[in-house]
């Protein structure tokens, strides 16, 4: 590593697990001869030893590319980034496994690196991930997936983490979908086939930004309806592959149209500093059934894990309520990928005794090209953690 990253060590973390799976769900060697492979970024300052270390974990993607691990690690604590068995790829995803993926390295950052406190750096898409995690750590409850498959929270032994950092996150994936999906598809198999009332993007529509408060409240309703009757299908999908009683197991499928947020449009919606008629990915309408778009391709246990806005169990809302460990939850005024309201929401539903809120002007989701609102954030969090012995 060169240039800003000269003072900074990047090394490889290896974690290979025993789990005993029905089939296989990950491509390649992540999770065949009986054994689950996980890959990692351990990022430390040269030189500098520390006994904490922050873990970074999102369910499909991988952080040792962002900005934020590496302000952290430059300054002075160790920082990793976790790759879950569905790195870069959250098709078959089931958030339990993340859940078993995230003990095992916390396991291996206590036992074998001999870290004394862990900060679970909750960030982006991580952040509910982080609170369901650390509610099942403190008080193991789920038995199953939503799809019925065992899971055994209470026998991996999760490790609690010491502080929790919920930083630029959202409520949960399953809560995002049902925020951003497009009511307006009206046949599943067939994109084309739309209720023009609810496209927000049918310049013929005569509903048009600033939209009218009796619209938005039809359209959230249509937009819950929608992933309501896409849930039942994979039920129904899932109950006749087990009535067949065959070697068939699972399916994939191929949801159209997720990103039609009216406050991608509209300013006026949940108003913070976020540019509009953009998002994170680029053009709504271009993302809204592009290939990268939420949801896109999943398999049936996936859906119900991620995406059903009744069967996931991974709602920061609930799993916020369960935790005791410290909480830090950050909220960034110009954040083009977390709807405003979730950070509040998960701040107010934390059962932490020790808990806090911040807010950083001018901040996007990924800080880019944002030195001052990166760094600011960054002595907020260890400003936060040194008054708790933990920095």
């Amino acid at each position: 590593m060169m240039g800003a990253d000269e003072d900074l060590s990047f090394d490889w973390v290896h974690i290979a697990f025993e789990q005993k799976l029905a089939f296989m769900e990950t491509y390649g060697f992540a999770g065949n001869q009986g054994k689950v492979n996980l890959e990692g970024i351990l990022i430390r300052p040269k030189g500098v030893p520390s006994k904490t270390l922050f873990v970074y974990m999102h369910p499909a993607s991988t952080l040792q590319l962002m900005p934020v691990p590496r302000a952290a690690a430059r300054r002075g604590v160790h920082v990793l980034c976790a790759g879950s068995r569905y790195a870069r790829n959250d098709t078959a995803c089931i958030l339990e496994n993340v859940v078993l993926d995230l003990g095992a390295y916390i396991r291996h950052a206590k036992e074998r690196l001999g870290y004394e406190t862990i900060v679970l750096a909750g960030w982006s898409g991580g952040g509910s991930l982080a609170l369901f995690y650390q509610a099942e750590a403190e008080a193991p409850s789920v038995t199953a997936t939503p799809a019925g498959d065992p899971v055994d929270f209470a026998g991996a032994g999760l490790i609690p983490a010491d502080a929790i950092l919920f930083q630029a996150a959202h409520a949960s994936r399953a809560r995002m979908l049902c925020e951003v999906i497009d009511p307006s598809v009206i046949d599943e198999d067939d994109p084309d086939r739309r209720d023009a009332s609810l496209d927000i993007y049918n310049p013929a529509n005569p509903e048009q930004p600033p939209f009218s408060a009796d619209f938005i409240e039809r359209f959230r309703a249509a937009q819950v309806a929608r992933v309501r009757r896409i849930t039942a299908r994979v039920k129904e999908q899932l109950d006749m592959l087990q009535r067949r009683n065959s070697g068939e197991r699972e399916r994939g499928f191929v949801t159209h149209r997720t990103l039609a947020d009216p406050r991608f449009l509209d300013a006026s919606l949940d108003p913070n500093d976020r540019p509009i008629g953009w998002c994170y990915m680029g053009k709504p309408e271009t993302v809204n059934n592009g290939p990268v778009g939420l949801a896109r391709f999943s398999t049936l246990r996936a859906w119900l894990s991620q995406w059903s806005i009744d069967d996931s169990q991974a709602d920061g809302l609930a799993n916020a309520a369960r935790i005791a460990a410290p909480l830090l939850v950050i909220e960034n005024s110009a954040d083009e990928v977390v709807p405003l309201p979730h950070p509040r929401l998960v701040f107010d539903a934390a059962g932490s005794r020790d808990k806090s809120y911040a807010r950083i002007e001018g901040a996007s989701h990924y800080y880019a090209g944002q030195p001052a609102q990166l760094a600011e954030v960054t002595d907020l969090v260890f400003d936060w953690l040194g008054e708790r012995g933990m920095a």
